[in-house]
């Protein structure tokens, strides 16, 4: 599946709601990656007019936490410099409208990020992913992470994804992966597909130029960055295990 559409808003009334063949090539020398996510944009100029005119200076519900988040002055009340600071996060990512409302699509958005930041370089201590079946590339989708382990050593990771949205979710369990094209194009949602990796019917790891904090999620692929899908496709081969697991956030 492609990399997805939709428009997710964040307006203060609650959260909106979802492959040619190619060969293994050579292998890359084993990568043991840490997480990399993107920090927060904040910008604090404007003044309070410019920000006014463009701004949603309401307190959201979720004001201190995203203030906090961002390394604001943590006081529960909107500012024009809050505004400002929340408003470059939501285009960084395209939540919209990019308002710089405290909402709750903003919030979910910053605590799927505290989670990844939190799984450090130990994305499986809860011993979720199997061990026992050698190397296997394991995606989380309560925090939208993979990575890839061979037994209870990590290879590579954990890094962000960005995975179905609500309707067409990326579906759980074990898979294997059947299919691979470097250069796949797909007909369903006209896009480009680099470092395609099928691994269940249309659903497959993929590159992708969105944020991976992009709402509402893909098609049901597993989306990465281009860094990231390049790595998995030197990595990984024909026929070697993925395991899904968890629920999307919103999902």
């Amino acid at each position: 599946m492609g990399t997805g559409a939709g428009t997710e808003t964040d307006t203060g009334t609650g959260v909106g709601t979802r492959a040619s063949r190619g060969r293994v090539g050579r292998r890359a020398a084993v990568l043991v990656g840490a997480l990399a996510l993107a920090l927060p944009v904040v910008v604090t100029g404007g003044g309070a007019a410019q920000a006014a005119a463009s701004c949603n200076l309401t307190t959201g519900p979720y004001q201190r936490q995203v203030e906090q988040f961002l390394g604001r002055p943590v006081d529960g009340k909107q500012s024009a410099a809050d505004c400002t600071a929340v408003r470059s996060f939501q285009a960084s990512h395209g939540i919209t409208p990019t308002q710089g409302y405290a909402g709750p699509l903003t919030w979910q958005t910053m605590s799927t990020m505290l989670a990844q930041r939190a799984a450090g370089t130990t994305p499986n201590r809860a011993g979720a992913c199997p061990v026992d079946r050698g190397r296997i590339a394991c995606v989380d989708l309560t925090r939208q992470l993979s990575w890839i382990q061979d037994g209870a050593t990590l290879k590579y990771g954990p890094v962000p994804v960005r995975t179905g949205k609500d309707g067409t979710e990326t579906r759980t369990g074990l898979k294997k992966i059947y299919y691979r094209n470097i250069d796949h194009w797909s007909t369903l949602y006209d896009v480009s597909m680099p470092y395609a990796q099928f691994f269940d019917g249309g659903i497959a790891f993929h590159s992708t130029t969105k944020s991976m904090w992009n709402p509402p999620g893909s098609g049901g692929c597993v989306n990465m960055r281009s860094a990231d899908a390049k790595a998995y496709w030197n990595l990984l081969g024909q026929g070697e295990d993925v395991y899904v697991y968890g629920r999307k956030p919103g999902t």
